[in-house]
């Protein structure tokens, strides 16, 4: 189940049942870090389903325990997940569990707390960037400056086929994102309501890196 909010153009929202029944776990302050931690990878790899609806195939023999016949695999493995450093990496293993054969990049991203701004302090990717299909991932689409710093990263390496995927997003970074990639397509669990004066999700679900490793 997919929906595209009026005003959204690149945004689509994932509301299965239980993409949002977990979502609503997620959200609360009672969740516990092994919890939180447990909730990422399972939505990030229900998401997953969805985000890769379009990879592209190949035709394959095989033989089965009766007779040889032609079925579909995906074509090569091109696949690369990228998760945005730290609270990214809670969702590589959900998606990598559904295409064990994706690679892993990195990229190495940090908000300034006084400007918003990214800061960048890490890029690493496989190489031929330019045949491969990238899922930049993030919990959360606040401000979009770092999506669309982790988008810009990724296209000065040369990658074309990239899009991004979150569990919950701010309007505002949505717009950011968009507006800054407009050939990227967004996916998120959740489109929230807005941005506090600090650039967090309202009413989102903390800081999700804090939430995932225990830092605060």
């Amino acid at each position: 189940m997919t929906r595209t909010p009026e005003g959204f153009d690149a945004l689509t929202v994932l509301d299965h049942p239980l993409i949002q029944h977990k979502l609503s776990h997620l959200r609360s302050r009672s969740t516990t870090k092994k919890q939180f931690r447990e909730l990422v990878e399972e939505i990030a790899a229900l998401m997953a389903y969805e985000v890769t609806r379009d990879l592209p195939l190949e035709e394959v023999e095989v033989q089965t325990p009766l007779e040889r016949t032609t079925t579909r695999r995906i074509r090569g493995k091109k696949l690369v997940v990228v998760p945005i450093l730290r609270a990214g990496l809670g969702m590589v293993d959900g998606i990598v569990k559904l295409v064990p054969g994706a690679r892993i990049g990195h990229v190495g991203l940090y908000r300034n707390e006084e400007t918003l701004e990214p800061v960048t302090y890490y890029l690493k990717i496989p190489g031929g960037a330019g045949n491969r299909d990238f899922i930049v991932v993030d919990p959360m689409l606040a401000t979009g400056g770092s999506a669309a710093a982790a988008v810009r990263l990724l296209k000065e390496k040369g990658a074309q086929a990239v899009r991004f995927m979150c569990l919950v997003a701010a309007p505002e970074g949505v717009h950011t994102l968009s507006e800054a990639h407009p050939d990227v397509p967004i996916f998120a669990a959740a489109l929230d309501r807005q941005l506090d004066d600090r650039g967090y999700i309202l009413p989102g679900l903390g800081d999700a890196g804090d939430r995932l490793f225990g830092t605060r």
